[in-house]
């Protein structure tokens, strides 16, 4: 059991280490800000909604490829660190990833929201190392 730790967390740092050496970026994640239970006009629905930016990073942004090879027009993949996301999911208590990534609003890239399409995780050992997020860019951006 002992080796198996120790090849997860191996993969952990190796992707980190790899996600940097190719370029890794930050992106912000948009999630909503968490409510006030005692606020009358936050019950009645009457509060402007608030949204806090979380940073991610490292993050490598690829175009996502057709089936015939030509890059989706607006469609993009990021490859995020597992080390980054984890310490969001402790940090903000959420249960899991998949839940992070299921309240989240967006992803601001480069001063652009994303639409989350979807999100999967690649794991050894049980133990996530990478994170792959399909986004999508606004049709208004779209040339």
């Amino acid at each position: 059991m002992a080796d198996l730790t120790k090849s997860s967390n191996a993969a952990v740092r190796a992707t980190d280490a790899l996600l940097r050496a190719a370029g890794g970026r930050a992106v912000l994640l948009r999630l909503p800000a968490p409510g006030v239970p005692a606020d009358a006009a936050e019950q009645l629905g009457l509060a402007v909604p608030e949204f806090q930016d979380v940073e991610l990073k490292p993050v490598v942004v690829r175009a996502v490829k057709a089936g015939s090879g030509k890059a989706s027009a607006g469609t993009r993949e990021l490859l995020v660190s597992a080390t980054a996301v984890n310490s969001v999911v402790g940090s903000l208590a959420f249960a899991a990833a998949s839940v992070l990534f299921a309240v989240a609003y967006g992803v601001l890239l480069d001063g652009v929201l994303l639409e989350v399409i979807s999100a999967t995780e690649q794991e050894t050992g049980g133990v996530p190392y990478l994170y792959r997020l399909i986004v999508r860019v606004p049709a208004a951006f779209v040339v």
